[in-house]
């Protein structure tokens, strides 16, 4: 991973404002690739002058298609695609109490809608742009980031369906985009020294 470079390739790094993905884009961009980097706050996030930042809520569709449509403007490919923009982790303490930690049948409705259209969903319609780049070129990676709770009993109901819901995406869309020369995985980010877990679903 040192000596990975990635010059002259490009990449799409989807919530990018703090956490993972502001470490995805600025690990990409170390390693010479062109970097853009989307998120709701992006613009005040920390991310220095080689990676070029675009204002996005990724539930609004058609903000997403002015993201790409920014790219294929700008350099007119796509190599790379990490879809790191979820939801349902703001709010996790309302009226004084905490959550994310309660059984189904006392998790806030709004939760669900978070995980699923700010998270499983965005991932889709990102992919679906990305994919309709990648196929006539005949090449490219598309990264789920996913969870190590999707294999097992996780705590919260919403958040491990969600991400069990991300790796079978992966799975299906590699199964897919293999014969297009399109590699998809999901990636476990883990919680400690910025490691990263095996891939699960893989198109090669």
């Amino acid at each position: 991973m040192a000596n990975l470079r990635l010059n002259n390739q490009v990449a799409l790094v989807t919530g990018a404002s703090r956490g993972v993905g502001r470490g995805v884009a600025l690990g990409l961009a170390h390693a010479g690739a062109k970097v853009f980097a989307t998120g709701r706050s992006i613009k005040q996030a920390e991310l220095g002058t080689d990676i070029t930042t675009i204002v996005c809520d990724h539930t609004d569709d058609e903000a997403v298609v002015e993201v790409f449509r920014h790219i294929d403007e700008k350099v007119g490919c796509l190599d790379i695609l990490v879809n790191v923009a979820w939801g349902g982790y703001e709010r996790m303490v309302e009226d004084g109490r905490f959550t994310w930690a309660s059984p189904f049948w006392e998790q806030p409705s709004w939760r669900w809608e978070a995980m699923i259209s700010a998270g499983v969903r965005a991932a889709f319609v990102a992919s679906q742009h990305a994919a309709r780049r990648m196929v006539p070129a005949r090449r490219g990676l598309i990264v789920h980031v996913s969870s190590w709770a999707a294999q097992k009993y996780g705590g919260n109901v919403v958040y491990v369906l969600a991400k069990a819901a991300t790796d079978r995406m992966a799975s299906d869309m590699a199964h897919q985009l293999q014969p297009h020369g399109v590699t998809v995985v999901s990636l476990y980010p883990a919680w400690s020294a910025r490691k990263l877990c095996l891939p699960l679903a893989c198109s090669i």
